[in-house]
């Protein structure tokens, strides 16, 4: 049974960093497709933003909305995906999954607040 648990979020405040870590089990993690959606305040599960994504290979897409402050990594050997995240601005304030995207499964998903 595939399972993604999310963690480092948290209330940060406008310009900080925070880094999110995803852990998954049940899956042959490295050849997987992962990514990190958002979704923001008010906004439906089927309107989950695709922040960024990162192949098996390793290459790497962007959200323009992202692009130059968020980092998408992964360490295959610890089965972890990472988000870093800085400039923050109150607008990246989401709930933050991590997604298993070659096999369609989803975290539970971490709060980000961006707030002074």
């Amino acid at each position: 049974q595939v399972q993604l648990v999310e963690s480092g979020g948290g209330l940060v405040q406008p310009g900080g960093s925070l880094t999110l870590s995803c852990a998954a089990s049940g899956t042959i993690f490295s050849r997987n497709t992962m990514g990190w959606y958002r979704q923001a305040p008010g906004k439906q599960r089927e309107q989950r933003e695709q922040v960024a994504i990162i192949y098996g290979i390793g290459s790497k897409d962007y959200a323009d909305s992202v692009k130059g402050r968020f980092t998408i990594s992964r360490d295959n050997a610890k089965r972890m995906v990472y988000l870093q995240m800085s400039s923050l601005k109150p607008e990246d304030t989401a709930v933050y999954y991590c997604r298993d995207i070659s096999r369609g499964y989803w975290g539970q998903g971490t709060q980000v607040t961006v707030s002074s």
